[in-house]
């Protein structure tokens, strides 16, 4: 009898972390737009290669009377998305102005990518 419970119990315990891990994997926290230029975009890893990128958002004298920051915002590109880091790749060495839709996630996981926010989708300013 008393088995049987705890055979439950961990049974249970199981099918609770399988969800929050599924939650914390393919959830999406946020959505959202950055306007910007494109720096870098690189692959990195020694055992899990991930995609990771840098934006310029240009901000220089956004504000008056403020000292001008550059800010950026880093981003990771998962490597399934082949037609957005084509895109991204071009882009870097062309300079242009583009907008990146982008995805964050809860948490992140080594063989994904170092940050949280995942771009999906990149928007030519000139197209």
């Amino acid at each position: 009898m008393f088995l049987t419970w705890l055979r439950r119990i961990g049974l249970l315990l199981v099918v609770i972390m399988a969800g929050i891990g599924a939650f914390l994997y393919w959830g999406v926290y946020e959505k959202g737009v950055m306007a910007g230029k494109v720096l870098r975009v690189t692959e990195k890893g020694v055992v899990f290669k991930t995609v990771e990128g840098k934006l310029n958002l240009e901000t220089f004298g956004a504000l008056k009377n403020t000292s001008p920051i550059a800010e950026s915002f880093d981003f990771s590109v998962e490597t399934s998305e082949t037609e957005v880091i084509a895109q991204l790749q071009e882009v870097a060495l062309s300079g242009e102005r583009v907008n990146l839709h982008f995805v964050k996630r809860y948490a992140t996981f080594p063989w994904r990518g170092d940050t949280k926010y995942f771009v999906v989708k990149v928007e030519r300013e000139g197209k």
